[in-house]
């Protein structure tokens, strides 16, 4: 069913969902899917939640496995950037940025834990990579948060298909970033 509703979500947005075409789709009632889900926004967030537990272990595993820090960190940014124009993922993320202003505490505070662990990876990457040695001095968190910024930035521009702004272009940008100001 969260599979079914990213799909329709990356080809239609989130205005182009319905439950019943939803329902329809995965044969459950409209009804049966509002008693599950309560509201679009709560689909919403539940999908993207489902698409960031399968990203969650993809990352885990690059990240632990055995590389350098400097392999392993642009493993991390391949995997953070849209594949391209309309990245079902992404289109996700673009849709519950767009209505986290009107969303509730717990809506905010479970987008918050999703970014977190994006967040809370990398510092553990970059930490680990100054202690090597293999990176600058860096404050890690400071880092992370200045690195995520331009990740979701330029990923923005991927995902909605800005002219100049393709996922080959972005990680060259990135990896320039990299070079300039981690690397020793």
């Amino acid at each position: 069913m969260l599979a079914a509703a990213m799909a329709t979500i990356a080809e239609h947005g989130l205005d182009g969902l319905t439950m019943a075409g939803l329902g329809r789709e995965v044969g459950m009632s409209s009804g049966h899917l509002l008693y599950y889900f309560r509201t679009k926004d709560e689909l919403l967030l539940r999908t993207l939640e489902w698409s960031e537990g399968r990203l969650g272990a993809e990352r885990s595993a690059l990240l632990s496995r055995p590389a350098a820090a400097r392999e392993r960190l642009a493993a991390y940014v391949d995997l953070y950037v849209p594949d391209g124009h309309r990245d079902p993922h992404w289109t996700l993320w673009l849709e519950v940025w767009n209505r986290s202003r009107n969303a509730d505490e717990d809506a905010r505070a479970r987008q918050a834990a999703i970014e977190g662990a994006w967040h809370r990876d990398l510092v553990a990457l970059l930490a680990e990579g100054v202690s090597r040695g293999e990176f600058r001095a860096v404050d890690p968190d400071r880092y992370a948060a200045r690195l995520r910024a331009l990740l979701d930035g330029f990923s923005v521009h991927v995902a909605v298909g800005i002219p100049g702004t393709g996922r080959a272009q972005v990680l060259a940008h990135v990896e320039e970033f990299i070079a300039d100001s981690l690397l020793p």
